[in-house]
């Protein structure tokens, strides 16, 4: 490292931000996005030729609740009810979705020449919870094949599922790779007894081993772990021998978060003693120790929190300016729109996010009605596509080409942002970034803080924070 981190650093750094899986932010949304808008940009879809999907499938039942979660999840208990109730009402919200895109009824293909062959081109899927292996083998196969009539999945693009170690045995894991699905990713979390009491999630290390072989032997492309760190009672030392466990396990790729402490938006979080949790400067030597010694091992650093081995497509994807953000973190394979399934699952397609319900009755009860379950949601002005555009270059490549923005949007970078050159010279000031007439370019301090980078370009967080740097609302977890 060209730089040092004190005390000082992390107290000027460390404030409330967004991570920017999406721009503009989820909390500026609206119920302006309903069935009836996210049905005409489906209709919209479905008029054009050749168009490309990612597809997300939501699972959000879980048999207990980690105290650390911040996802959408549903605690019940492992009971194979629940689960067909669900998959029935996933078709059903397919059968809606393919009816709008323009598809004929029950998933029939449409006759040659149409413009999507009646299913769209999926390049990437994946299904996220939740826990998608609270499904047992006929549910997920079950799925999995209507999803086929509905989406043409392309098995050379990826297809990768989430995992819960302790929900799985060698049958599920053959089962999945027998289906197609040629990723996984595992959450691992901390390997140490007393973070995972503390948490709720006791998952002993042989467990996830054991996983990890099953995986090699039926032969998935990819295997990532999950990492947490800022977790309660977590020290540099315990979560370094966390590392190391990892290291020898080699997995593919390695997604490294900091612990989303939101307490005020996730009330289960007040289980946790805010005195068990390092500080600020001890959590982001934790991270700093992580990041070392991966990098060490022969990891290479992937945008903000991501490590994947030198010859994975990620890495790859990274070195060429390839890679994508969106709402399952960094990715590769980007398609022209992305569509979510299930509870809670959002979509973004034509220029618009759209998010369905939260609440599992409330997704039910629209599905019942007939309609899609959209919530809320945001159609994007001219301004956020270009803020968009900016915050992902940023997050993905840690550069912004001022040639390219003026080519894409047809203005001069500069002279657009003119209200963020203050927010730019500190940054400069600070060490985050270099710039000249043609790029901005951050350095390795910023690579640290990027958040902080991007909130300077966030029309509606700076509409209350002069520059960027002041503290947000009570919304975002902390930087640090």
């Amino acid at each position: 490292m060209d730089f040092t981190i004190d005390r000082e650093t992390v107290a000027k750094f460390d404030i409330p931000g967004p991570r920017y899986t999406s721009y503009p932010t989820a909390p500026v949304w609206s119920t302006d996005v309903n069935a009836a808008v996210y049905t005409e940009r489906l209709a919209a879809f479905g008029r054009t030729h050749g168009k490309t999907l990612s597809l997300y499938i939501h699972i959000p039942f879980c048999r207990s609740l980690c105290a650390y979660c911040g996802c959408s999840v549903v605690i019940r208990e492992q009971d194979e009810r629940f689960g067909d109730e669900y998959i029935e009402y996933l078709f059903k919200e397919m059968e809606l979705v393919h009816r709008a895109i323009g598809g004929p009824p029950n998933g029939e293909a449409r006759p040659k020449g149409g413009a999507l062959g009646g299913r769209p081109r999926v390049r990437q899927l994946h299904w996220g919870g939740g826990t998608p292996t609270f499904l047992n083998e006929a549910q997920i196969e079950r799925l999995y094949k209507g999803t086929l009539k509905y989406f043409d999945v392309d098995q050379g693009g990826e297809v990768a599922i989430e995992i819960d170690p302790r929900t799985i045995d060698r049958s599920k894991i053959q089962k999945l790779r027998a289906l197609g699905f040629n990723r996984v990713s595992m959450g691992v979390q901390d390997f140490s007894e007393d973070v995972q009491k503390a948490v709720n999630r006791y998952q002993p290390y042989g467990i996830v081993k054991e996983l990890n072989d099953w995986c090699r032997e039926v032969g998935f492309a990819s295997v990532n772990f999950d990492l947490i760190y800022g977790l309660p009672k977590q020290t540099p030392e315990s979560f370094s021998a966390t590392v190391e466990k990892v290291i020898a396990l080699r997995p593919e790729r390695v997604a490294l978060y900091s612990f989303a402490y939101v307490p005020w938006i996730k009330r289960h979080q007040r289980k946790i003693d805010g005195f068990l949790l390092p500080s600020g400067d001890v959590k982001l030597d934790i991270f700093l120790r992580a990041r070392e010694r991966f990098l060490e091992s022969g990891y290479k650093a992937i945008a903000m929190d991501h490590f994947a081995l030198a010859d994975d497509e990620l890495a790859k994807a990274f070195e060429s300016g390839t890679l994508y953000r969106n709402f399952m973190g960094y990715t590769v394979k980007p398609a022209d729109e992305y569509i979510g399934l299930g509870v809670t699952s959002i979509g973004f397609l034509e220029n618009t996010y759209a998010q369905n319900e939260k609440a599992l009755p409330a997704y039910y009860a629209a599905l019942d009605a007939g309609r899609l379950p959209v919530e809320r949601g945001k159609v994007l002005t001219d301004d956020d596509r270009a803020r968009q555009w900016t915050i992902n270059s940023l997050m993905c490549r840690f550069s912004v080409d001022k040639r390219a923005f003026a080519g894409k949007f047809g203005v001069d970078f500069d002279g657009y942002f003119q209200e963020e050159q203050e927010h730019l010279r500190w940054c400069v000031d600070n060490n985050l970034i270099r710039q000249d007439s043609g790029r901005v370019d951050v350095l390795e301090l910023g690579k640290i803080f990027i958040r902080n980078v991007c909130m300077g370009f966030d029309h509606y967080l700076k509409q209350g924070l002069p520059a960027g740097r002041q503290g947000a609302q009570q919304k975002f977890s902390r930087t640090v």
